[in-house]
């Protein structure tokens, strides 16, 4: 493995996509769960925010397969990137990358992107609460105040299957045996065979929330986990009376139809009304129906627009929109900012009549 070391005569470069990401080592983590390390082969610096995420361009067989995770290492320690990864029954990128991805290889990667970060929302007092592989951006997040030397209160909860499934143990204990501002509590659904559990154990409830964290309400929550587990915790806190506007989720997966963004909701798609797309750049134009999205549509066309969760959520599929109107519902995937200068994202709009796209 070779470090990139720093020049301290020539000046600090940051990595952006223009460029791989080298894989230089690969950590067991515990079964079927591992994490990444990348350094960007010229030296570059990694800047981002902690808790923020990237969409890897996997070169699987049958073509590239996108799939956005979350940065599990830290801005503050720059020279590297990491991402944690579980495979699920079922996954094909993330199955991908534990059988075949070593060091030496160099994969494209977008991002990074998101806005599921403590530094978006300052707060005195933080409740992380994650499960699983949800536990990288509070990881992050966490890393981030030990290293600053000035960390808030944390109250940091995961929930895992068995105590040996628990990602991070060693390295979360070590910061809080350092970090008194930071107390850990794990429940496990199951014990692990030959080895005592002392923690909480079953499933994650309102009254073992309470009995945790007594001071909720004083505390800006964020969750990640599956979709299941959040939404667990959301009954959770709205029976607790908590205050909903702190609470932060992230999730890469179909958000309940009242937590999306619309976007040009004026009008409403119609299945039996025909659209037409136009792909500047490919010079290709594509008949459609109104409740088509443009990545469907892109699709049927042969043509290939990046895209990672295709739900609106990690951004991947950003492109220029040229003329027309569409009908775009996100789950956050995309910024005010970028919307006022006519970007749009692929896989949640839809043609209202003619469009035309830089793609």
């Amino acid at each position: 493995m070779t470090l990139h070391q720093p020049n301290i005569s020539t000046p600090v470069t940051f990595w952006d996509a223009s460029e791989p990401l080298e894989c230089i080592s690969v950590i067991p983590e515990a079964p079927n769960v591992a994490t990444f390390c990348f350094q960007a082969p010229s030296g570059a610096l990694f800047s981002y925010v902690p808790g923020q995420f990237v969409t890897l361009e996997l070169p699987v067989p049958g073509g590239p397969l996108y799939r956005t995770y979350t940065i599990s290492s830290s801005p503050s320690r720059p020279i590297t990137l990491t991402i944690t990864v579980k495979a699920q029954d079922g996954s094909m990128g993330t199955r991908w990358m534990l059988d075949h991805l070593k060091p030496g290889m160099r994969i494209t990667a977008m991002g990074p992107a998101g806005r599921f970060s403590n530094h978006f929302h300052p707060s005195e007092k933080y409740l992380f609460i994650s499960a699983g592989s949800g536990i990288t951006p509070m990881v992050s997040m966490t890393t981030w105040m030990f290293d600053s030397g000035r960390p808030a209160d944390v109250m940091f909860i995961n929930c895992a299957r068995r105590p040996s499934e628990i990602i991070f143990r060693q390295r979360l204990e070590h910061m809080a045996s350092r970090f008194p501002e930071l107390d850990l509590k794990f429940v496990v659904k199951e014990t692990d065979p030959f080895r005592p559990w002392t923690g909480y154990q079953g499933r994650f409830n309102q009254l073992m929330l309470s009995q945790i964290t007594p001071d909720y309400l004083e505390r800006e929550v964020f969750c990640c986990g599956p979709e299941s587990f959040m939404h667990s915790v959301r009954e959770a806190l709205v029976g607790l009376g908590f205050d909903m506007e702190r609470y932060h989720q992230e999730s890469f997966q179909p958000a309940e139809e009242d937590d999306v963004a619309p976007m040009e909701d004026d009008v409403i798609p119609d299945e039996t009304v025909s659209a037409e797309v136009v792909f500047a750049h490919s010079d290709v134009t594509q008949t459609c129906t109104e409740n088509d999205t443009l990545l469907t549509t892109a699709r049927a066309a042969g043509l290939n627009i990046p895209s990672g969760c295709t739900f609106g959520v990690c951004g991947t599929c950003k492109i220029k929109k040229v003329s027309g109107q569409v009908h775009m519902v996100h789950n956050g995937g995309i910024t005010d900012e970028d919307v006022e200068d006519g970007y749009i994202l692929a896989c949640c709009s839809k043609p209202i009549g003619r469009v035309e796209v830089e793609a």
